[in-house]
């Protein structure tokens, strides 16, 4: 395996002060619960919360805003846990679920995403059938087949969502004039601009969902890979992929021979001016790169022709949490319109909401409407023109494995 540029390891473990007040494990008590009931459960307690920690934005706004809102109006203490891969954390409830720690876990929420979201289900590792339960879920269109499913596993009480996030890429006007505007025209442009384009390694969801669109441009459409997964599909669209990927590697920045493991490492590098192209799943990031100086201002977003792929994230509570009052109370709060309109904007997060804002009350429709976007990000209705669905669970994990097989070793 070649060597991985920025690995971040994961604490070994991570302890934490007993909680004040805890509920049954399975939570079958609290479903249905008048709400006023489930915040006197919660009320003095904690949530550990397991999320992706590389943002400083994104951990600021959890830890501060978040984590203000749940001591001061509930006296819930949120611990923030960070992680590199969220897999760590499903890992973690695996690991307890198999030593037969059903009432006990360590973990009571995560930040995840379709993949693991599959791995827990189908596990038997998710709280489910609570979501009617949360006030704020009247804010949610359960009815959006792209809320309702993520990565095509439906949901069925199982998480609520959080944020809607799509790819984008950036460049520095400065320094380039003309930006490849198609995963055909880039590909072209890292062989006439040697050195000057990489991607993070897959599993790092960045990296992932960039093979994921050469895998769909390698299939001649998203529309040829839609359903179930398919082995045939699968394997003549994955030979070109790999044949493509292979045949870019040593046009790519230090020839190929290393990838950044993470967004935060490739952020670094377009920031030195290593690389001439950047990216990133959550586009309103230029912005804010922009504003706290790690981008110069002559940086702009951009998406492509052939479109980019588009997504909802949630959060999802273990089967095993005891703190599943204090949970969902959390997740009430990240449903609400204004912890929604709070990280929607452009200098906190600028991440797009997942609720329907035409549900909530005249003064939080009023602040969205006042949003303006950086100019140097990429629009939104522009990104929502060309959105690409998200595949299945099921093929996203065979394009990781086939990467790190075929491409990665």
């Amino acid at each position: 395996m070649k060597k991985l540029l920025g690995a971040v390891a994961l604490a070994a473990s991570v302890a934490f002060a007993p909680h004040a007040v805890a509920d049954t494990a399975d939570g079958k008590s609290l479903i249905g619960l008048p709400w006023e009931k489930i915040v006197e459960t919660a009320r003095g307690g904690e949530v550990n919360w397991f999320l992706w920690g590389g943002s400083d934005n994104i951990n600021k706004y959890v830890s501060e805003y978040i984590g203000g809102i749940l001591k001061d109006e509930y006296g819930i203490t949120l611990n923030r846990v960070g992680l590199s891969d969220t897999v760590e954390a499903v890992n973690i409830v695996l690991g307890e679920k198999e030593s037969g720690v059903t009432d006990k876990g360590s973990v009571d929420m995560i930040w995840i995403n379709g993949e693991n979201f599959r791995t827990m289900k189908q596990g038997g590792l998710a709280y489910c059938g609570y979501t009617d339960t949360l006030p704020n879920n009247k804010l949610v269109n359960w009815d959006n087949p792209a809320i309702a499913n993520d990565f095509g596993v439906p949901v069925n009480g199982c998480e609520v969502p959080w944020s809607k996030a799509q790819f984008a890429f950036a460049y520095d006007t400065a320094r380039t004039d003309n930006p490849p505007r198609s995963i055909g025209e880039l590909i072209e442009w890292v062989k006439a601009n040697p050195g000057q384009f990489t991607y993070s390694a897959p599993p790092d969801f960045n990296g992932s969902v960039f093979v994921r669109h050469v895998f769909y441009h390698a299939a001649g459409g998203v529309e040829n890979l839609l359903g179930p997964f398919d082995q045939a599909k699968f394997d003549a669209a994955a030979a070109k992929t790999w044949k493509i990927l292979n045949d870019m590697e040593p046009y790519l920045w230090r020839e190929g021979k290393t990838y950044p493991t993470s967004i935060n490492a490739l952020e670094q590098l377009f920031a030195n001016s290593e690389v001439a192209l950047y990216f990133n799943y959550e586009p309103a990031g230029v912005g804010l790169n922009i504003e706290n100086g790690t981008f110069p201002p002559t940086v702009k977003g951009y998406g492509l022709s052939d479109g980019t792929i588009g997504n909802t994230n949630y959060t999802i509570i273990p089967f095993n949490s005891p703190n599943k009052a204090a949970a969902l109370v959390l997740q009430n709060v990240l449903l609400s319109g204004a912890a929604q309109y709070e990280k929607a904007k452009p200098d906190v997060w600028g991440a797009k909401p997942a609720i329907e804002i035409s549900r909530t009350g005249d003064d939080i429709r009023t602040k969205f409407a006042s949003i303006k976007s950086h100019p140097a990000v990429a629009p939104a209705e522009e990104l929502a023109k060309n959105a690409l669905p998200e595949l299945q669970a099921s093929w996203i994990s065979a394009i990781e494995k086939g990467w790190l097989a075929n491409v990665g070793q």
